[in-house]
């Protein structure tokens, strides 16, 4: 991992980054888990593929592509019989991997035709539906975010879900800017940011700002302050390991916020923060737990989220107006971001090309063959 300079001077943003795609070949989020019961299907989309995701009716979990291969209609609409999901239409079956498996009106001895929908890998982690939409063979050699306080009595969890009219590098460089407390200023934002450390390899980010806080009600609660000091100077460590964000604040909180590009200007996230309260380890507990999960979450986070959705949609609207204006970053952590992304994108790019080029190289090779071999 390289280290960076931490000084700030302007430089121009690359905005092709805002052209940018995903590289598929990791995980992404979709859906809670929990939202998903045995024998329900729901519809999912990572970076324009679309994908219903279904429950069987043994809890197992399957993805396929959200057309079914007889009409294009959206297999979402169907519903679970068995291990199979249905298409509305005409009632086609398809297994978890993709195949028809049964035609209604087709007579017991009919050979069926050879109609598959792509299936994607699927998991359950963490309370979250993760789809690996890339190559499948490279599903198992990539691993799921690292999240130790999942299931720790210690820390009391709450799951906040996002959703953001803006380019996934838009909401990336949002997470990655500590320099906007001035925009949270009414709700106990920070104060003072420093960047202190910036590290950067070609899939990570770590990055270490030092803040400030002033004492209040909610400052007390979340441990930010003690008695005798009207202000606190704590630590923010942010690491991006693409395409997913880890930040914590000097063992008071510690938020993985798991992103989901939907669409070129549609972003989603699946966040969990934990929190160290000064609460008794029973009211972390259902049914206590959820209702307290619920308020923490609509009295704080859904406040600071709401801010920051309203200046990423109004970023990407500008870059929509007029997708060539020139604009200029001073914080060396945002640019390292977005040469990790355009890095990212365009490593996939490559490799397919690459893949690519041998299947092309291949089939020439075997018409070359074939060609020898008929006209010796």
């Amino acid at each position: 991992m390289i280290e960076l300079a931490t000084t700030l001077q302007g430089q121009p943003i690359q905005n092709r980054i805002r052209q940018a795609g995903i590289n598929p070949n990791y995980w992404y989020p979709v859906a809670w888990a929990h939202q998903l019961a045995p024998g329900k299907v729901l519809a999912a989309s990572v970076w324009q593929q679309k994908i219903a995701a279904y429950r069987d009716l043994e809890g197992h979990l399957h993805a396929l592509e959200d057309a079914c291969p007889h009409k294009g209609v959206a297999l979402h609409l169907g519903e679970v019989q068995g291990g199979n999901l249905t298409c509305p239409y005409h009632g086609w079956q398809f297994d978890g991997e993709g195949n028809c498996v049964h035609i209604p009106y087709f007579p017991p001895d009919q050979k069926l035709p050879c109609a598959i929908a792509r299936s994607y890998p699927i998991q359950e982690q963490y309370d979250i539906l993760w789809v690996f939409p890339g190559a499948p063979e490279l599903a198992a050699q990539v691993s799921l975010p690292s999240v130790p306080e999942y299931g720790n009595p210690a820390w009391f969890m709450v799951r906040i879900p996002n959703q953001f009219q803006a380019h996934f590098s838009i909401c990336n460089e949002n997470a990655m800017d500590v320099f906007h407390g001035f925009l949270h200023k009414g709700l106990q934002g920070w104060f003072d940011p420093v960047l202190k450390k910036l590290r950067q390899t070609p899939q990570d980010i770590e990055a270490d700002y030092q803040v400030s806080y002033r004492q209040n009600f909610l400052a007390k609660v979340l441990g930010l302050t003690s008695p005798g000091n009207s202000v606190a100077t704590r630590t923010v460590s942010i690491h991006y390991q693409y395409p997913h964000f880890h930040s914590s604040l000097e063992g008071v909180s510690s938020l993985y916020l798991m992103r989901l590009p939907v669409e070129s200007n549609v972003t989603r996230s699946f966040s969990l923060m934990f929190l160290k309260l000064p609460l008794p380890a029973w009211m972390y507990q259902p049914p206590v737990g959820h209702w307290l999960e619920a308020a923490v979450l609509r009295l704080i986070f859904q406040r600071f989220v709401a801010q920051d959705a309203e200046m990423v949609a109004s970023e990407q609207c500008s870059y929509e107006n007029n997708p060539e204006r020139h604009y200029v970053e001073v914080n060396p952590a945002i640019l390292a971001l977005q040469r990790v992304i355009i890095g990212q994108y365009e490593q996939f790019v490559q490799q397919s090309k690459g893949h690519l080029s041998q299947i092309n190289g291949d089939q020439t090779s075997s018409l070359l063959t074939a060609e020898a071999i008929s006209f010796p």
